[in-house]
């Protein structure tokens, strides 16, 4: 899909949303008729993506058919006030991601690829989401990881590398995300040189893969940062990167969060 029209034309749309198949708080009707409200013209729905095994934050498979009945309705009643698209947020585990046949079965109109899940270092076959919030993070950490966190920021990072290289997807997701978790876990953890190159090999492997950027604005309001964080925000500037501000809305009220500042802090680069 070409985002490049629509983000040139208005600043006023949104496509990472969730919904209710997935761990969305309200249904997708409601976040039709906040755009609406908010003038939007665009609006993505972005459910996590059904996995392999079962989570308490990703849709069914059995479900996916009656989340693309519920778009075509809303298209049916809303379509002429406003763009309404289906995507999925795809998560990449080492044998299932954004690439799988499985996708190509679904008419989507764009495909986010992101990581939440690492393989557990006490049991490689399984896969642990690390995101959400800190308190969780930190016993994930003591149970699964032996509180080593270099090496579940590589893990991300090499996780990220894998998706990319693997492909199948337009956008990537909050590529930057385990920088905040790091660092309340070790404060200053994300202003390391090693973070900083597993940051490029990550950003130059995006770029040669012709992604579009999120710049996800979820985490603004409660902990002032973007994903990826504002001091990457020249690097996206200086190599033309294609950028959506998204976000990453799981409620109606917070669909617009965290733009305004975002747009600020790209126009005084």
């Amino acid at each position: 899909m070409d985002f490049s029209n629509i983000t040139n034309q208005s600043q006023l749309y949104n496509f990472h949303t969730h919904t209710q198949f997935c761990d969305g708080h309200a249904p997708m009707e409601a976040f039709v008729c906040e755009a609406l409200k908010r003038g939007f013209t665009h609006l993505g729905f972005s459910p996590h993506s059904p996995l392999p095994f079962e989570t308490s934050c990703n849709m069914s498979r059995a479900n996916v058919a009656e989340y693309i009945s519920e778009i075509e309705r809303l298209r049916h009643l809303y379509g002429s006030r406003i763009h309404i698209f289906a995507a999925m947020e795809i998560d990449y585990i080492d044998t299932f991601g954004p690439s799988d046949a499985f996708y190509d079965t679904i008419p989507l109109d764009y495909r986010i690829g992101s990581i939440h899940f690492i393989p557990s270092f006490t049991n490689p076959q399984e896969y642990v989401d690390i995101d959400g919030h800190i308190d969780s993070f930190i016993k994930k950490m003591r149970e699964f990881f032996d509180d080593d966190i270099e090496k579940v920021v590589r893990s991300f990072y090499a996780q990220s590398l894998k998706m990319v290289e693997k492909g199948g997807f337009d956008v990537i997701g909050h590529f930057d995300k385990i920088g905040l978790n790091a660092s309340l876990f070790k404060p200053g953890i994300d202003e390391e040189p090693w973070y900083g190159r597993l940051f490029m090999d990550l950003f130059e492997a995006i770029m040669d893969h012709h992604l579009v950027v999120e710049i996800n604005t979820k985490a603004w309001m409660k902990h002032h940062r973007f994903f990826p964080s504002i001091k990457y925000f020249s690097l996206l500037k200086r190599y033309g990167t294609p950028i959506l501000i998204n976000s990453d809305a799981h409620e109606p009220t917070l669909i617009n969060a965290g733009r305004h500042a975002a747009i600020e802090y790209l126009n005084c680069i």
